[in-house]
């Protein structure tokens, strides 16, 4: 990930339980700052954040966790952080080529026996699988062997069908959301806000492919709490789910709201299926439309016509990386997790100015539910 160029970590957000994030000042950063995480100096190549903690993963294979849970261990391939399991992937206690899937409870420090343990075997070593090793898989929650999944509930370990070649898994509130090999997109799990993308707002037991984006090749998914992202190999945004915060960038009732009075409202439908509620703008009168929930994915574009590679949500933000290597952020900011130096919401794209100031290049996000992690480099001198 690093690269030729000098790169670092970054973090603004909440942080109200010693969270690593910058200074760490109070509850909240409000404009990125570099990351002082636990065992300063380590190469950091992944991070994974839930509520209360995050587990930093080092190209070493080092774990460390900082937060309302801390502790370190080695030997550890990858984490994925929630607030009721910390599930690691270490390698296998044999010589084979399997790994073991561990759960620990997160305030275990990872000292002692894990919850639960569980042997996976690569793909390409599955003597009944089809081989080859030629669909790389993405980083846990989905599993190296691609044709399971793990769960922040017991059974931890769930299969998918063996018709899904899955590249990436992203776990919302009560959404999943999987990329296959061929740039699809499945969807199942709660629906009552959207997040779903089928145009209702049922639940779906097993995974169902998203029609609306059929035949469109996604390179890759974000699951927020209840809204859900893809980008397109051509870097198109697309959005849908619950709008409460201005998460899918669409008008939204809370910003509309703000300092104005509330005369009246009406509800309908657009030819999408959006949920449109207008309200009666104190000024002159004029309706202003807002969206609740989109259960259709939307086209969204960027400010400038910019080309999205990378994209992460939070419980109500979302953060979308360019081809060049800038930052947009929106919806939720009460904690400062937008990056704008302020704690105000957004329901339209913005892009963070901190990485255009610092001649900096943002290469990946990952978003926690109320923060936001940012790598970024050098640019390049001309």
């Amino acid at each position: 990930m690093a690269g030729e160029r000098t790169g670092a970590w970054f973090g603004f957000g909440f942080c109200g339980f010693g969270q690593a994030l910058g200074s760490g000042c109070g509850n909240q950063v409000l404009s990125p700052e570099p990351l002082r995480a636990p065992g300063a100096g380590l190469d950091i190549c992944r991070v994974s954040a839930s509520w209360s903690y995050t587990a930093f993963v080092t190209g070493g294979g080092q774990v460390e966790l900082s937060g309302s849970a801390r502790g370190a261990a080695g030997g550890c391939k990858d984490a994925w952080a929630s607030e009721a399991f910390l599930v690691v992937l270490r390698p296998g206690p044999g010589s084979g080529p399997g790994a073991e899937l561990q759960a620990w409870a997160p305030g275990s420090a990872l000292r002692g026996e894990p919850l639960w343990a569980q042997t996976v075997v690569p793909e390409a070593e599955r003597k009944d699988g089809p081989g080859g090793g030629e669909t790389q898989a993405g980083p846990l929650p989905l599993l190296p062997c691609t044709c399971a999944y793990v769960s922040p509930r017991p059974p931890f370990y769930r299969p998918l069908a063996p018709t899904l070649r899955a590249r990436r898994l992203e776990l919302g509130a009560e959404h999943a959301l999987l990329l296959d090999a061929a740039g699809q997109v499945f969807s199942w799990g709660g629906g009552r806000h959207g997040q779903l993308g089928h145009g209702t707002l049922e639940a779906e037991p097993e995974p169902r492919l998203l029609e609306a984006l059929q035949g469109l090749s996604m390179a890759e998914v974000a699951a927020g709490g209840w809204h859900s992202v893809c980008v397109s190999e051509t870097g198109d945004i697309y959005i849908w789910g619950w709008n409460e915060s201005g998460q899918l960038a669409l008008p939204t009732r809370s910003l509309v709201e703000d300092g104005e009075t509330v005369t009246g409202e009406a509800t309908g439908l657009n030819e999408d299926g959006s949920e449109v509620k207008r309200v009666a703008r104190g000024e002159n009168g004029a309706p202003a439309p807002f969206i609740a929930v989109q259960p259709f994915p939307a086209l969204l574009d960027l400010p400038m016509g910019s080309d999205a590679i990378k994209a992460s949500c939070g419980s109500r933000h979302t953060a979308v990386v360019t081809r060049t290597g800038e930052l947009y952020t929106w919806g939720w900011g009460k904690y400062g997790q937008l990056g704008h130096k302020d704690t105000t919401s957004l329901d339209r794209p913005c892009r963070v100015d901190y990485f255009v100031d610092k001649q900096l290049q943002v290469r990946t996000v990952s978003c926690g539910p109320w923060n936001t992690y940012v790598y970024a480099v050098e640019k390049e001198k001309s």
